[in-house]
């Protein structure tokens, strides 16, 4: 499998299962579900990174516990926009100005934080691997980041 059917499967499996057609959004999933969907795209993107950093074994033996401790940090900032896009959904009928102006703060701080975390593990990798490495790294995690948040922005109605 390639890289890019690969990570088309991905994100096609994330938009389906974690957030669906608009309408679906606010659908109840069960939390076991929802932990194997989480498991499944956890694998499927350490794979991919896997597929693509081409590191040797003792760069591997230093990345991976480092990719390892920076993974929860994202995911939990994925949850935050997750548990966001809920409220967004909740309220999208009956949007009042004053909840807009709280939601789209909300958004700006999970991305300000994402940003400050990037940030935050960038010396970290930085010790582990040679620049070059890194840098690839962080545009494999852009990518990621970009397809999840096309998916999202192609189930997410603009605001009337």
């Amino acid at each position: 499998m390639n890289t890019r059917t690969m990570m088309l499967g991905i994100f096609a499996l994330i938009g389906f299962l974690s957030f669906g057609p608009w309408s679906a959004i606010a659908q109840p999933i069960s939390t076991e579900s929802m932990e194997i969907v989480r498991e499944k795209l956890r694998a499927d993107k350490k794979f991919f990174i896997a597929q693509n950093m081409e590191l040797t074994e003792a760069e591997g033996k230093a990345f991976w516990p480092v990719y390892e401790q920076y993974q929860p940090e994202l995911m939990k900032l994925g949850e935050q926009k997750l548990y966001l896009i809920k409220k967004f959904s909740d309220n999208y009928e009956s949007m009042s100005d004053e909840k807009a102006k709280e939601l789209l703060n909300e958004y700006l701080a999970i991305d300000t934080t994402r940003h400050k975390v990037r940030l935050q593990f960038l010396p970290k990798f930085r010790e582990v691997l040679s620049q070059k490495k890194v840098t690839r790294y962080y545009q494999l995690e852009q990518k990621a980041y970009a397809a999840a948040n096309y998916e999202l922005a192609a189930n997410i109605p603009l605001l009337k």
